[in-house]
């Protein structure tokens, strides 16, 4: 490997441990202040962004970053097999992210521009972080797509993917066309938890970096954990708040437990 690609290899690994900091600077200040969209939006936080417009622009950059990286540069490591299964779970995410979810929602709150921004460029950061990697620098022992390892990710990727679209459908089947307000959730993982939706992309992401087996994937599982258990719970306790027949079985995230 050349220098300048151990060089780029570092950077990614910065880039890694970087996020993890991040992921412990998130929860801190999750501790004191909810993450200011949606319900929690805020004009001290900037203008507010049409929320269709806010999530496709946001989530783009996901998307069209790592493109770029696939497929107008080359590297060997995108014909081997889980390197090619791995950038294809992303994908699958981000493209319903990206280009399929802002379409479908229904009413919701302008979101504040800090908020925008700061998800603009995590989006950035990110894409390029795991996609660089997974395309130029992975490499994984022969025989890895059989390793019981990368089988339980991918298992876990796929329900927590179809779990977080299923639980967005709820959502968005709360409102008719036109409408605005909240509703209790229900069916579902809704019957167990107030953030099913966030339970879901948790439990992808973690597949995902069972799957992957880096520190890259690992770092985007711990900070996409800390903020969305964050939300998640107050989520939960706003529910209670806003709702008196709200069920008092559920529990915020996790089912039976938390």
């Amino acid at each position: 490997m050349f220098s300048s690609e151990m060089e780029e290899l570092y950077i990614l690994d910065c880039m890694a441990y970087i996020m993890v900091l991040m992921a412990a600077c998130t929860f801190v200040t999750l501790l004191f202040e909810n993450v200011p969209y949606g319900r929690y939006a805020s004009s001290k936080y900037g203008l507010p962004v049409n929320v269709r417009l806010a999530w496709f622009v946001q989530e783009l950059p996901a998307l069209a970053v790592p493109l770029f990286l696939v497929f107008w540069t080359t590297s060997a490591k995108t014909a081997l097999l889980p390197n090619r299964v791995l950038i294809v779970m992303y994908f699958c995410h981000y493209i319903q992210r990206s280009l399929v979810y802002p379409f479908l929602i229904r009413g919701g709150n302008a979101t504040p521009f800090a908020s925008f921004v700061l998800a603009f460029v995590f989006c950035i950061y990110n894409g390029y972080m795991q996609i660089r990697y997974l395309s130029h620098y992975a490499e994984y022992p022969a025989r890895w797509v059989t390793h019981p390892r990368f089988i339980i990710g991918s298992v876990l990727w796929l329900v927590g993917w179809l779990l977080n679209v299923h639980s967005d459908h709820i959502l968005r089947s709360l409102r008719k066309p036109g409408e605005s307000g909240y509703k209790i959730p229900t069916g579902g993982m809704f019957e167990y938890v107030s953030g099913a939706n966030f339970l879901g992309e948790i439990t992808e992401w973690a597949g995902f970096a069972l799957a992957a087996r880096s520190v890259h994937s690992s770092a985007f599982a711990i900070f996409t954990t800390v903020v969305l258990a964050s939300r998640a719970v107050a989520h939960h306790k706003w529910y209670l708040t806003k709702f008196e027949d709200y069920p008092k079985s559920r529990k915020a995230l996790i089912p039976f437990l938390f």
